[in-house]
């Protein structure tokens, strides 16, 4: 398959991309600074890049968005209005705009993460971002036309990430292997509508 990776340069976008080249697909690694670039914070940047790489392809996968953590008493409005446009919008309009590009019967994964489940300290944006790109899910993949399949991977605090093991304390930080197997299951695999949690 073809298959678009966005954020490929991330910690996890680097094993996604990684792991679905060893299975023998055609991966397009993407990021904002690299080549092919794309910036998911524009949507102009989005409809570009997808012209330049996307016709024909079978999967695109997300993984890229930032959101603020602070004290919830020093959340402020346009703190959570950058949560929502970095990680959530930014998310979506990938996934709007791919619905032009993909091939029938292709797939959209995005990237939400454990906070929409289990709460930390100085989370609530990225809980808000996280929660709302799941719930997107399950009602855009309903409509979804020609068969695509929209699901989301939801990953806990990362192994290979461990500057952030403290901020998550009592949780079992993911290996890359997991992580590998939750993206594949999402290109791979039948389900839609679906948070893959791992």
């Amino acid at each position: 398959m073809k298959v678009i990776v966005i954020g490929a340069t991330g910690n996890i976008g680097h094993v996604v991309a990684t792991t679905l080249q060893a299975r023998g697909h055609d991966v397009i690694s993407a990021s904002r600074s690299g080549y092919p670039a794309v910036d998911i914070s524009d949507p102009d940047s989005i409809a570009a890049f997808f012209e330049q790489v996307g016709k024909n392809a079978d999967a695109v996968v997300v993984t890229a968005g930032a959101v603020p953590f602070k004290p919830f008493t020093e959340l402020t409005r346009d703190d959570y209005l950058t949560a929502l446009t970095s990680k959530t919008l930014s998310q979506v309009d990938v996934a709007s705009q791919a619905l032009k590009y993909l091939n029938d019967g292709g797939s959209i994964t995005l990237t939400s993460g454990v906070i929409a489940r289990a709460p930390i300290a100085t989370a609530a944006a990225a809980a808000l971002a996280n929660g709302a790109i799941e719930s997107f899910v399950i009602t855009a993949a309903a409509e979804s036309p020609r068969g695509i399949r929209i699901n989301a991977v939801s990953p806990d605090v990362l192994e290979n990430s461990p500057q952030f093991h403290a901020t998550f304390a009592g949780h079992r930080p993911v290996s890359d292997e997991e992580i590998g197997r939750a993206y594949t299951l999402a290109v791979e695999g039948v389900g839609t509508g679906q948070t893959i949690t791992v």
